[in-house]
Parts: C-alpha cells; structure tokens; sequence
C-alpha cells in the first residue's frame, strides 16, 4: 500500500456533513462517534471533527487573478478524472466560488482547478495536469 494522506478539518454538523461528503462527493464513510466521521475522499482519509466555531475561510489570496480561499484542500487528479468529476458536481448542484478552469495557461505549472464550498463553509479545491510533472515544476 502506498502512504496515505490524513486531514482532520472542523465541521458546524455532522449530519450535513455526512451528507455532503457521501452523497456530493461521493465519499465512503468509515468510522465514526458522536464528534467525527472518516470518509475515503480518493482513496486518501479525511476526518469532519464538530468543531463549528472553527469552521470556515479565513482569509483570501490572489492567484492567477482568482481570490483563492484560505484554508482549502483537496486532491490532484488525473485530467480525465477532474472533468468527470466536475461535471458530476454540476449535476448534483453544487455551485463553485472558482468555476472549472485551467490556470497558468500556456505556463510552468499548468493545471486544471475549481473550488467549492463545503456546508460548513470549508473551501475544497480539486486540481488537475495533463502532465504530472508540473505539479512541482518552478
């Protein structure tokens, strides 16, 4: 098994949550209690903690002309994967603060993005590279 990424992240409800992250997203639910819920969001793990009073953007900055929110996360994806994924986004009504695009066009680093909100608030965005070796290129 290849190493696995863990991201706790604050949450205002659980049972929005779940909802979210299982049926938008498409997340399978692992354990849980009364404070947390693990999903599997692309094989990697992912953990809502209750914690409404930390949830949220806290700040913005700008990158290639879009206010990006600060914290986000999110995974990188295959092109293939990231417009199927959009699309099934589209389909399910979710509405983007950055609509699907492709940055630095032309440049080092280019990349598919889109970022959305969680419903606590929490920015994710999904990225993409037609080639994978500009996920760190200068």
């Amino acid at each position: 098994m290849s190493n696995l990424f863990h991201l706790a992240f604050p949450v205002k409800d659980l049972e929005t949550s779940r909802k979210f992250y299982g049926e938008v997203l498409g997340c399978e639910e692992g354990r849980s209690s009364a404070d947390w819920i693990d999903f599997n969001l692309f094989g990697h793990q992912i953990v809502a903690h209750l914690a409404p009073e930390a949830a949220g953007i806290r700040h913005r900055n700008e990158v290639d002309a879009d206010h990006v929110p600060v914290p986000h996360f999110g995974i990188v994806l295959p092109m293939d994967e990231f417009k199927s994924f959009a699309e099934k986004l589209k389909s399910k009504g979710v509405e983007f603060i950055i609509e699907p695009k492709i940055r630095f066009q032309g440049e080092v680093g280019e990349q598919a993005t889109m970022f959305f909100l969680d419903p606590s608030g929490n920015a994710l965005e999904f990225k993409a590279f037609a080639d994978f070796s500009q996920v760190f290129a200068k």
